[in-house]
């Protein structure tokens, strides 16, 4: 991310105590309060700004300090650079009670665009959005040369429309489309005067010349974003402002309820209109009112911009802003057609065309997803194919895509933001995805937020099973998609993977047709009903491991689990194959057993449904001591919930099948000596084991001579010093407990079942406040009916 002076000096930064920062801002208040502002004060200012930007809670600056950085702010002799700093920092401060800056006419443009940018920063605490708002239409009223330059307050307007929509009244509001029309349609098309020319220059010399389109020719048509010069006028520079803010001031400005219609509603709308709308003649557009000029002369604008993007440009950087003018032209004619569907009909010839002449060019993949936004928000009016679109675009960008972080981002944003307009193809994106997973494998840190709101949408009952592997397996997704662009000719002149990493024999795997199918599954563009087996593929893909960015991957993995599994509520479909991983980060194993019991105590059939896949996970003791938290949730669901109380499926030959599976696992962890390669089983987990034992023997009363045996054995177990060293003092001391009180419960195994397996009707509340039917009550009952018939027994 960053460089190791720049690593150094953000360290630096944060380290800064309040002692210390206090003693920097007395220093910085001498040097504001000198005649002088020299580099001494810019350096400083600098200092400061980086000092309290780089952490993430507010830094408490010197009253004097902060006043005399607005002061600062407000000098007209000071220079502009020194105001960016001051600006910068009280920016950083907001919101804030010490700021006392307020809008004052008389200073000039780029010091109001300063003092503006601060104010909107604190917020609307004292109506400080509207001032600014009312201010810079007092200079927009004002067409006095000697006023302000709207070219440094215009993006303030915009800001001001965003934050504060009922700012502006009716009339203020009719003033700013008049001028964006204005501003929009008619700039000029000559270039601007040089700021300053020499002795020698001759009068011809500083004749401006026209203005060109971005392939050279000049310009025969009116201005644009796209227009290109050497120097811009002042009505060129608010041209390129008014279309910056043209789509938030439509969408404030459009009619109330349009923008919210319902799909099906707007396409019945607009296909009713389309039949009697005609294309609006230009001389007949002057006539119109000011909001509804506006929105022609935005169209007419958008227009000019796709016919320009057709242009060859001869610059790299003006081929991007073609690029980026396209998206923006396509989401304001998508508003324009939802506030006046007359727009429609003019708008889908020259959409249509756009849209073949970019989907097969990967510089402009970007411009799909505006189009698709169109096509989805405009329904069987715009008359498109749309399946094939979203076929397109969910299949082709992300399997070529992936490794774009900007494109990925707007790709995952597209998809959450226009879920209410997917209707009928939803299907399309939940079934693709495997290609949605990429983004997110290569793209984890700053994805997974959006990649959590987004599953829910995403979990289906036919697929959920299928990716809930996808997401464990999603580590070994990023490792694949670095192999494949490393066996792949590189097109960027910057490797796009990580070059200080060798991994000779994962290409030499990747490129083997033995595997070739292993890969291609992972690496498959929509699902396929099914799971594979993948651990061939694990051990390959080991040397990968080490990769940072595989090693992101695997860190965001428990994240996305925990929503996943907080978006599955019908959990039948899902199958516990996934327990039986040899292998898994701790907070893995965490995540899922906190799952496994939330999905057990929604659904207790689980444990007899999935009798099988719960006994192939038990009887594996291979790794059991990694997977402690896990394995504890399985083996407590199953005391809990193995019960004729929780399904009538439940059969006795289960419980003992059960019982016998615990019984192995219970003593080979006791057995087994720890080591460095096998460290000591938790005590939690044997004290579960012999509930759980006990639990079982209950309801199956002929285990109760095996149960009560193996507990004597733990017992005895405990009190041995090599016991003591595996499990330590307080562990044993536990293990001895419990074993004790189990074998107490079992001598008597009508009340061993009434305490170890309650009926609903126990664990009601009721039961518990009831003083004649307490549960504490039976518990002590029980407890002095023991301690006699012990007392009564020999020795």
């Amino acid at each position: 991310m960053f460089s190791a002076g720049a690593e150094s000096l953000l360290h630096q930064a944060r380290e800064i105590q309040d002692e210390e920062l206090k003693k920097f801002c007395s220093r910085i208040s001498k040097l504001l309060q000198a005649e002088d502002l020299g580099p001494d004060t810019l350096d400083s200012l600098q200092r400061l700004f980086l000092i309290i930007s780089a952490t993430k809670y507010n830094r408490r600056l010197e009253k004097t300090c902060v006043d005399l950085l607005q002061a600062t702010l407000g000098l007209a002799t000071c220079p502009e650079q020194l105001q960016v700093l001051c600006a910068a920092i009280l920016r950083e401060m907001s919101p804030s009670d010490s700021l006392s800056l307020v809008w004052d006419h008389t200073q000039n443009s780029r010091q109001l665009n300063l003092v503006a940018s601060v104010l909107l920063a604190q917020g609307d605490r004292n109506e400080e959005v509207s001032a600014v708002g009312q201010g810079v239409l007092r200079a927009l009223e004002s067409r006095q040369p000697e006023g302000p330059s709207l070219r440094y307050l215009l993006p303030i307007m915009a800001k001001v429309v965003v934050l504060s929509p009922g700012t502006l009244q009716e009339d203020q509001a009719t003033l700013l489309s008049k001028r964006l029309v204005d501003w929009l349609r008619y700039a000029s098309l000559q270039q601007g005067l040089p700021h300053s020319s020499s002795f020698f220059s001759t009068p011809r010399a500083r004749q401006p010349g026209p203005i060109t389109e971005m392939d050279g020719a000049v310009a025969t048509d009116f201005f644009t974003v796209l227009s290109t010069g050497h120097r811009f006028t002042e009505d060129q520079w608010l041209n390129v402002q008014a279309f910056s803010m043209l789509r938030a001031w439509l969408l404030h400005s459009g009619p109330e309820g349009l923008g919210t219609l319902d799909t099906d509603d707007r396409s019945e709308q607009e296909g009713s209109t389309l039949s009697v709308i005609s294309a609006t003649s230009s001389s007949a557009g002057r006539l119109l009112p000011p909001r509804e000029r506006l929105r022609e002369v935005a169209f007419e604008y958008c227009q000019r911009l796709i016919e320009q993007s057709n242009r060859r440009a001869l610059r790299k950087g003006d081929s991007d802003l073609q690029k980026a003018c396209l998206v923006e032209a396509v989401l304001v004619l998508d508003v324009l057609c939802r506030q006046d569907p007359s727009f429609l009909y003019r708008s889908l010839s020259c959409l249509k065309a756009l849209h073949g002449r970019v989907r097969g060019d990967p510089a402009s993949v970007r411009v799909l997803l505006p189009l698709a936004r169109f096509f989805l928000s405009h329904g069987e009016a715009a008359a498109v194919d749309s399946e094939a679109v979203y076929q397109h675009l969910f299949t082709r960008i992300p399997l070529e895509q992936f490794h774009s972080p900007m494109l990925a981002f707007e790709f995952v944003q597209f998809c959450r933001d226009n879920l209410h307009l997917f209707g009928g193809h939803l299907s399309t994106l939940r079934l693709s995805f495997p290609n949605l997973f990429k983004f997110l494998a290569w793209n984890s840190p700053p994805l997974t937020s959006e990649f959590v709101a987004l599953l829910p949408a995403l979990v289906d009952a036919g697929t959920a099973l299928e990716m809930l592997h996808a997401l464990l397996d999603l580590p070994c997704l990023t490792a694949v998609l670095d192999l494949q662009l490393r066996s792949s000719p590189a097109p960027s002149e910057r490797p796009l993977w990580d070059t200080s990493l060798r991994a000779p024999s994962c290409l030499e795997a990747f490129r083997d047709p033995k595997f070739q199918g292993l890969f291609q599954y992972l690496l498959r563009p929509k699902a396929s009903g099914a799971t594979e087996r993948l651990v061939p593929l694990y051990q390959l893909l080991q040397p990968m491991a080490s990769c940072a960015r595989v090693a992101q991957c695997a860190e965001a993995v428990p994240t996305l689990l925990q929503a996943f599994f907080s978006a599955v509520t019908q959990v039948s479909s899902l199958a516990l194959r996934l327990l039986g991983r040899k292998h898994g980060p701790g907070s893995l194993c965490s995540v899922l057993s906190s799952q496994f019991l939330a999905l057990c105590t929604l659904k207790p059939s689980l444990v007899v449904e999935l009798a099988r896949d719960l006994l192939e996970f038990l009887g594996s003791v291979n790794g059991l001591r990694s997977r402690a938290s896990l394995v504890t949730s399985v083996v407590w669901a199953v005391g809990e919930y193995l019960s004729v109380a929780y399904d009538r499926r439940c059969t006795v030959e289960q419980i003992n099948k059960f019982f016998e599976a615990l019984e192995a696992l219970l003593f080979e962890v006791t057995q087994c000596r720890p080591s460095a390669a096998l460290p000591r089983c938790p005590p939690k987990v044997v004290t579960v084991l012999m509930t759980t034992l006990t639990k079982l023997a209950s309801r199956s009363q002929d285990l109760i001579p095996r149960a009560s045996l193996l507990l004597s054995k733990m017992r005895t177990l405990t009190q041995s010093p090599a016991t003591g060293s595996m499990h330590g003092e307080e562990g044993a001391e536990a293990i001895c407990t419990r074993a004790t009180e189990l074998l107490t419960l079992l001598k008597m195994p009508s009340v061993a079942q009434f305490v170890l397996t309650p009926s609903t009707e126990v664990c009601s509340p009721r039961y518990h406040r009831d003083v004649n039917t307490a549960l504490p009550l039976a518990l002590r009952t029980v407890s002095r009916l023991v301690e006699r018939e012990a007392g009564l027994l020999p020795g």
